[in-house]
């Protein structure tokens, strides 16, 4: 889709109220000069802007002032009244912490007679110091305000109901290009498998590793953009590169043989910090045990992929036995997610290595997936018609439409009403049907869901 055919907001409000801050997080570079000084934006600025999937022009605006036409402020407000003239919507923001001013009150009635389309943002609305403020902006008449923090990035889940709400969801053909921040598929697949094997001392790690990287590998010092504690190691999977994420571990083995039973659980953390993908290695003579589920958890918890594999496989006499056996337990153990590689192998006689590989790669494409909004909404739209959702006390639940916010975990939000009455069950059906129907088996999926409620309905309720 061309540029011109995107639409453009305009950023307009009083001096120092975040508006740089602002353009700055939707563009997502620094272009515009931030300062807490008033009147640093002489000039309207135009980006690119992005919020999710969609894409729009964006103009930072000097702060609106009551100025003769002539002087500097003037000149000021005639480049804004300009940037309002072209634009297909305004956000209006105000300074949620320092409440309403009269120049607020002033160009909030300014903008009414525009006949333009306005969300009014109530910024730097995080914390209590903001409340006051935040209620205080119903009095601007221009509808109820979108709280955020143009500073720590939150609200723009609110923020993009907003601009749905008056400019519609992005067109299809907009929704399938992969925003810039994200890598491509191609992009994926050409990059180093970031990957990461953990486990209990017992499980075989050592020498599942040397049989990958070669028993004489020289392991030297950390790689650039990796912290002491852990370093990258690579090499090469059938021309494919890796990296393999060791921990101090690994390196120090005198010191691990001495204190085998004290490895921390911080360079376990360390590992899945810098993973794409886990492998989490079980000692097949040993089982399933509950420090495995731990630690698989907790590469879940943290949004990584999550292969499981079962080492020394060649050392087990009842295979089938066992295999039935720990893909229940973790089938289980492991509600949240379902469908977990789980591979056989032997570190000892390189069994089963190759298969490991593949999974591990696979399950990182899964992870990087994005769907897009309109193949989404068609899947959402069926899934509430085969199982829509209840109606606590005779009144309805709505899901409006559904979003990809991001991926490397791929995760979702759905806008809707009275949002706070959906049961657990029922966000286990969504995260469940997604993941069955559009392909995220093995993955972690994250669903975000953003109510629509009248604020002044949950301050009553309080």
């Amino acid at each position: 889709m061309d540029n011109s055919a995107q639409p453009t907001i305009v950023i307009i409000g009083r001096p120092n109220v975040g508006k740089s801050t602002l353009f700055n997080r939707l563009v997502g570079k620094r272009l515009a000069l931030v300062d807490d000084t008033p009147g640093v934006t002489r000039d309207r600025r135009e980006g690119q802007g992005r919020l999710f999937d969609m894409k729009f022009t964006i103009v930072d605006t000097a702060g609106l002032e009551e100025a003769d036409a002539e002087s500097l402020a003037g000149r000021m407000r005639a480049q804004t009244e300009a940037a309002l003239a072209g634009a297909d919507l305004a956000l209006m923001v105000i300074d949620a912490r320092a409440g309403l001013t009269p120049l607020d009150r002033h160009f909030a009635t300014w903008l009414r007679s525009q006949s333009k389309p306005v969300v009014l943002l109530a910024n730097k609305a995080e914390g209590k110091a903001a409340e006051a403020g935040f209620y205080e902006a119903y009095e601007l008449g221009l509808g109820e305000p979108v709280g955020i923090s143009a500073e720590h990035g939150e609200g723009m889940a609110d923020l993009y109901q907003a601009l749905v709400a008056h400019l519609g969801l992005p067109p299809e053909e907009e929704e399938d290009d992969t925003p810039p921040a994200e890598p491509t598929p191609e992009e994926v697949a050409a990059a180093p498998l970031q990957l990461a094997i953990v486990g209990r001392p017992n499980a075989g790690k050592s020498t599942l590793v040397n049989r990958l990287i070669g028993e004489d590998r020289l392991v030297t010092g950390p790689e650039a953009g990796i912290t002491r504690d852990s370093i990258a190691i690579p090499w090469e999977w059938k021309g494919r590169p890796v990296k393999l994420i060791d921990t101090a571990g690994l390196r120090r083995r005198a010191r691990v043989t001495t204190k085998l039973e004290k490895l921390s659980a911080a360079d376990t953390k360390r590992a899945i910090d810098f993973a794409e993908v886990v492998v989490l290695l079980l000692d097949s003579t040993l089982g399933l045990e509950a420090q495995d589920l731990k630690i698989a958890d907790q590469v879940l918890e943290e949004g990584r992929a999550l292969v499981i594999a079962l080492n020394k496989w060649d050392a087990v006499d009842d295979q089938g036995s066992l295999y039935r056996g720990v893909a229940k337990a973790l089938e289980d153990g492991l509600s949240q997610v379902k469908g977990v590689p789980l591979i056989t192998c032997s570190g000892a006689t390189g069994k089963g290595l190759d298969l490991l590989l593949k999974a591990s790669f696979e399950i990182r494409d899964l992870w990087s997936k994005r769907v897009s909004t309109a193949g989404l909404n068609r899947w959402f739209s069926a899934a509430l018609e085969r199982n829509p959702p209840p109606a606590p006390g005779g009144k309805r639940i709505k899901l409006r439409y559904i979003t990809q916010a991001r991926i490397r975990p791929p995760s979702f939000v759905v806008f809707g009403n009275r949002l706070d009455d959906l049961p657990d069950s029922y966000h286990r059906y969504l995260v469940n049907s997604l993941r069955d129907d559009l392909g995220f088996a093995g993955v972690p999926i994250r669903i975000t869901f953003k109510s629509s409620d009248n604020p002044f309905a949950r301050k009553d309720r309080r």
